[in-house]
């Protein structure tokens, strides 16, 4: 079977991350994958870059245009937001032609447009993989506490189109052009989580689709636990970008603050910071490691943590908590997206209202104060997120569609 993916890269975010462990995954169980992108930084020969660079940023820039003109010039919403009018080709490439299956994933950002992806779903059996809620809703890929995508009327008056915002903006019509596509293209959905599997049910854009839900593959088998030796309790917070908005770095430094148990404790900090004062507030002893991109730097980390903490305003499907697993460290998190998928019990983590650093605290109070399974934590998350078991649902699904095209 051949199968092509396609992203926008092969390692640039955390969609990107998860799709190239997909592919090296399907590779292992015998899947003639390659992987299309427009930023490469691999050197893997089975990922392939989609167009010269040129066309690629002349596409990304005339649809951030776009998005400048219908959000009424705001630069600060510009990349929250999606139009799908713009993209490349990609219906025409050889790759594209030569294969049995198509797995979308992340492809905003002017590589597809809308068109186009209705023009490869006519000639290929064509999966989407979804790590936000674009699909599922007009234009945005986090909607907040704005659920329109979920009214009779769809998307419409969007927020992130500030002074544009009316019954006919941007919103409107995008909504319409997926309503077409979803309508008429023979796509299957894959959610990264259950949570973004009910958003998608909730959504008048996507109620009438059956959207099978496949976690992220990781590699766990890579993952390794190594707790300090002198009894030291580490608590580790990482991101691509510390201080992203979304990642609710300011509820961390509160829930840290309310932290009792500190005797031989200690937080270390990983990714990029915008605001080289975001932790000045924070008075817990911690340590800002900076952007860590070394992959076995990464596992080290992990491997001797304690605890691994998360309090995003939402996530699809937290990377950092199941890797924190994958090293037998305990993950302390706000339920507020797809961490329901991951800590299902005290015994694999602790799950908080979102928003209550006070409840918060006192679960990290706890977890300080006990010395989990950590054997136990690692085996329950191979058993449920490891690389080979989500190539094989995925295989199940693609030999499905192709069988489905055949009939």
């Amino acid at each position: 079977m051949k199968v092509v993916l396609i992203n926008h890269s092969d390692s640039l975010g955390g969609a990107s991350v998860v799709t190239y462990r997909l592919l090296k995954a399907l590779q292992a169980q015998g899947i003639e994958a390659r992987m299309l992108v427009v930023h490469k930084a691999t050197d893997d020969p089975s990922v392939v870059v989609a167009a010269p660079h040129w066309r690629a940023r002349l596409q990304f820039y005339i649809e951030a245009a776009r998005i400048f003109v219908a959000n009424g010039h705001d630069r600060g919403d510009l990349f929250k937001v999606s139009l799908g009018s713009d993209g490349l080709p990609l219906s025409r490439h050889p790759l594209v032609r030569e294969a049995d299956a198509v797995l979308l994933a992340w492809v905003n950002q002017g590589m597809l447009s809308l068109k186009e992806i209705g023009r490869i779903a006519a000639a290929k059996p064509v999966i989407w993989t979804m790590h936000d809620m674009w699909n599922l809703t007009a234009l945005c890929h986090h909607a907040g506490e704005c659920d329109k995508y979920a009214e009779p009327s769809g998307c419409r008056q969007c927020p992130f189109l500030h002074s544009k915002a009316s019954d006919h903006d941007a919103s409107t019509r995008v909504w319409r052009d997926k309503q077409q596509l979803y309508g008429t293209a023979h796509i299957k959905f894959v959610a990264v989580s259950s949570w973004l599997g009910e958003l998608c049910r909730q959504s008048r854009l996507m109620d009438a689709q059956k959207v099978t839900v496949i976690p992220n593959a990781f590699p766990v088998e890579e993952f390794y636990s190594a707790p300090p030796s002198d009894g030291r309790r580490i608590i580790l917070m990482g991101a691509a970008r510390l201080d992203d908005p979304v990642k609710g770095l300011p509820l961390a430094v509160d829930m840290l603050n309310r932290v009792t148990r500190r005797d031989n404790a200690e937080v270390r900090f990983f990714g990029t910071l915008r605001d080289p004062h975001a932790l000045d507030g924070l008075n817990f002893k911690h340590q800002y490691l900076g952007p860590v991109n070394d992959p076995a730097r990464l596992r080290e980390l992990y491997s001797q943590a304690h605890a691994v903490i998360s309090t995003s305003l939402y996530e699809t499907l937290p990377g950092t908590l199941i890797e924190g697993q994958a090293a037998g460290a305990m993950p302390v998190s706000f339920d507020r997206g797809g961490q329901a998928d991951i800590i299902r019990g005290n015994t694999d983590g602790r799950l908080i209202p979102f928003g209550d650093t006070t409840a918060m605290a006192a679960a990290l109070d706890e977890v300080l104060a006990t010395d989990h399974d950590r054997d136990a934590l690692r085996k329950t998350v191979a058993q449920r997120f490891s690389a080979p078991s989500v190539a094989r649902k995925y295989i199940e699904l693609l030999e499905l569609q192709l069988s489905q095209a055949k009939s």
